[in-house]
C-alpha cells in the first residue's frame, strides 16, 4: 500500500504550502546523488518525495487526496509519474538548478530523452458524467520513424562515431582567467551528446528517428468526474528521441452546462412548474431526472418553493459510485389573462375562503433557506 505523502514529507495535514516546499526541499538535500553515492535506494526514496511533493503542491490534486486518498487520485486522472530521470532531474532543477541529479541518474541532454505529453480537452455531457462513458479521440503524436526504426538513418547505411566530438558526447572550451583555466563542457551540437551520428540521414524523418503520426485512443470517462479534472493516458504522447519512453497524454474534462439541471457536488437542483390549482388540490407530474422521466407526487395544498428529494437521482461519487439526490424545486404557476367566468369563478372562492385555507405552517422556512438545507446548507 503506497505511503502517505504527509509521512513522507514529514508534515503535518494541515501544512501550508511554504511548509511542504521547505520540508520536500530539505528532504532532496538529503537524497541528492553527490552525498548518496553507496545507497542505491536513492532514487526511488527521491522519486517518492518527488511524487509528495507534486500532489501536495498542487492545490487541486491535494484536495482530492485529502478526501479520498491514492485511489481517488488514479481514478480522477491526477496520478503523478515520475518513472524516468528527465522528471526527477526536472523537478530537482527547479529547486537547486538542476546541480548534479544527472550524472547519476543519466545525463538529460545525451541519453534517451522522454517525449513530451500531449494535453487535449474532450467534451462530455452531465449525462455521460452520471452513467460513465467510453469516447474515441484522433491525435497527431510524433512517433518512431518506421523507415528507419527510430535511429535516424537511411536503411542500409551505418551510424558512425561523430566527428565534432569523436564519440564524446561533449565539446570542451578551455579559457584562461587569474585563477587559471577554466574548462567548460557542453553537449556536442552535432550528435545531440549520443557521440554517434547517422552517416545518411533517413530521408522520411530528415534523421530525427521521430514522425508526425495518427493515433486513435478510447478515452474511459469514470462515472462522477468534475469539471476541469484530468485523465492521463500513461505512454500515449509523443515518442521519446534516443530510446527515451513517450509521454503521456492529459484530457481534461470538460462537462456541459445542461439546462435542466444546476449541480451542486453530487446533488442535482431542477425545476417544475405546476398550476397552481394543481397545486391546491395535488396531482402527480412527471419530472424530467438523467434516468428518464419520474412520476412525482405532490400532496393537496404544495407551497410554492417546495423542495421534494429524488433519493438516488444525482451524481455519482467518482470514488464510491454512490450517487448523490435530485431536488426538485415547485414553481407555482399564477394564471394570466383570466376571462370573465374565470374571474368570476376566482371571485367566488375567495369569498368562500376562510384564514383555514391559508395557515402557514410554524416554524416553515423561507425559499432560500429551503434551498440551502436541501443542499446542507
Amino acid at each position: 500500500m503506497p505511503r502517505d505523502y504527509y509521512e513522507i514529507l514529514g508534515v503535518p495535514r494541515g501544512a501550508s504550502d511554504a511548509e511542504v516546499k521547505k520540508s520536500f526541499r530539505q528532504l532532496a538535500r538529503q537524497l541528492h546523488p553527490d552525498v548518496n553515492r553507496h545507497d542505491h535506494d536513492a532514487e526511488e526514496r527521491f522519486k517518492e518525495a518527488a511524487e509528495a511533493y507534486e500532489v501536495l503542491s498542487d492545490s487541486e490534486r491535494r484536495a482530492v487526496y485529502d478526501r479520498y486518498g491514492h485511489e481517488g487520485l488514479r481514478s480522477g486522472g491526477f496520478a503523478p509519474n515520475f518513472a524516468d530521470a528527465s522528471s526527477l532531474g526536472d523537478i530537482f532543477e527547479m529547486f537547486f538548478g538542476g546541480e548534479g541529479f544527472g550524472s547519476v541518474f543519466g545525463d538529460r541532454r545525451g541519453g534517451p530523452l522522454r517525449g513530451d505529453d500531449i494535453a487535449i480537452e474532450l467534451e462530455v455531457t452531465l449525462a455521460e458524467v452520471v452513467h460513465g462513458t467510453k469516447r474515441e479521440v484522433e491525435l497527431d503524436p510524433l512517433v518512431r520513424c518506421e523507415t528507419c526504426h527510430g535511429n535516424g538513418a537511411e536503411p542500409g547505411t551505418p551510424i558512425v562515431t561523430c566527428e565534432r566530438c569523436q564519440g564524446t558526447g561533449q565539446l570542451q572550451a578551455v579559457s584562461r582567467t587569474p585563477f587559471g583555466q577554466l574548462v567548460r563542457s557542453q553537449t556536442c551540437d552535432r550528435c545531440g551528446g549520443e557521440g554517434k551520428t547517422a552517416e545518411r540521414p533517413c530521408t522520411t524523418c530528415d534523421g530525427q528517428g521521430r514522425e508526425r503520426g495518427r493515433r486513435t485512443l478510447t478515452v474511459d470517462i469514470p462515472a462522477g468526474i468534475e469539471h476541469g479534472q484530468r485523465i492521463r493516458l500513461s505512454g500515449r504522447g509523443d515518442a521519446g528521441l534516443r530510446g527515451g519512453p513517450e509521454g503521456d497524454v492529459y484530457v481534461l474534462a470538460r462537462v456541459l452546462a445542461d439546462p435542466r439541471f444546476e449541480r451542486h457536488g453530487q446533488d442535482l437542483l431542477t425545476h417544475l412548474d405546476v398550476p397552481f390549482t394543481d397545486a391546491a388540490l395535488g396531482t402527480t407530474v412527471a419530472t424530467p431526472t438523467l434516468d428518464g422521466e419520474q412520476q412525482l407526487t405532490l400532496e393537496p395544498g404544495t407551497q410554492p418553493g417546495t423542495v421534494v428529494r429524488l433519493r438516488g437521482h444525482g451524481v455519482p461519487s467518482i470514488r464510491s459510485r454512490r450517487r448523490g439526490d435530485l431536488h426538485v424545486l415547485v414553481n407555482v404557476l399564477v394564471p394570466r389573462n383570466l376571462s370573465d367566468e374565470q374571474k368570476e369563478l376566482l371571485e367566488r372562492f375567495a369569498q368562500s375562503a376562510n384564514g383555514g385555507n391559508y395557515t402557514v405552517e410554524a416554524g416553515r422556512e423561507g425559499l432560500f433557506g429551503r434551498i440551502r438545507h436541501a443542499f446542507g446548507g
